[in-house]
């Protein structure tokens, strides 16, 4: 039976807080934040529930799994320099832009990811292009994979600027051993034949390793003729379209939607 802490003798409430104590500087000194956290809370729980000591322990490791995944998947985001704090939580399904609730469902559970797909997203200035992709990559961090963003223009601007440093190879070590490469308006300029040379290197060592997510106003058909070399163009194109799907958003821009609500 349980009794109210008011008729438990204090010398027993001392006891009971000490011995919390020495399980939270326990798991302190082993790096077990998890089990720190909640270990005062699943022992009251035991206590009050009747919980035997395995359910217990389970329930503890399983709350040190939980804190390891939200920490990694934090160091993730982080490294990932997302450029905002997008969710897929946070799509505004009111406003259509050919995105169905469904759909938003169905980019929740990365199966594009995991069937190591790439995702080309397409559509118009402002219809929430980078916000979708970002979503995905903050989805896809928080099931514990790497990921790095890029707007495609600051990207061959790094890797420029590490070839001069002599980290050009770094770099490119980095860009292909991530799991999820995203970048970011792909496809609003020509690119010399030394950028459209590095992303194929990139693109070529990524091919079946990992997933790459592109966000563009411009279909896959017209991205030939972005580049210099037709070869090269080919070859770029083939590796970001085979295997890949292409979501193509639509409507007015959302942007604007959002400015005329802050217009008085």
């Amino acid at each position: 039976m349980h009794v109210a802490p008011n008729a438990i003798p204090a010398i027993f409430i001392f006891e009971e807080d000490m011995m919390y104590s020495q399980i939270e500087n326990l798991a302190y000194e082993m790096r077990l934040w998890g089990i720190k956290a909640a270990a005062e809370k699943r022992c009251q729980e035991a206590i009050a529930e009747n919980h035997h000591p395995s359910d217990t322990i389970r329930l503890l490791l399983e709350d040190e799994k939980f804190a390891r995944k939200q920490a990694a998947a934090k160091r993730l985001i982080s490294r990932a320099k997302f450029r905002n704090n997008c969710q897929l939580e946070d799509w505004d399904i009111a406003h259509d832009r050919g995105l169905s609730k469904a759909k938003i469902k169905e980019l929740a559970l990365l199966n594009f990811y995991h069937k190591r797909e790439n995702l080309l997203i397409v559509g118009k200035t402002g219809v929430g292009k980078t916000h979708l992709a970002i979503a995905l990559g903050n989805r896809i961090c928080q099931e514990a994979n790497s990921t790095l963003f890029f707007s495609i223009n600051l990207l061959f601007e790094e890797l420029q600027s590490e070839k001069v440093a002599g980290r050009y190879l770094k770099l490119i070590k980095k860009l292909t051993q991530t799991k999820a490469l995203i970048l970011d308006d792909f496809g609003l300029r020509n690119y010399s034949h030394e950028e459209a040379t590095a992303l194929l290197e990139v693109l070529e060592e990524r091919y079946d390793k990992g997933v790459t997510i592109i966000t563009s106003q411009v279909a896959p058909k017209g991205w030939f003729g972005l580049f210099e070399d037709q070869v090269i163009a080919e070859a770029i194109v083939d590796r970001l379209c085979n295997p890949a799907s292409v979501l193509e958003l639509n409507g007015e821009s959302y942007r604007k939607k959002k400015n005329k609500k802050l217009t008085p």
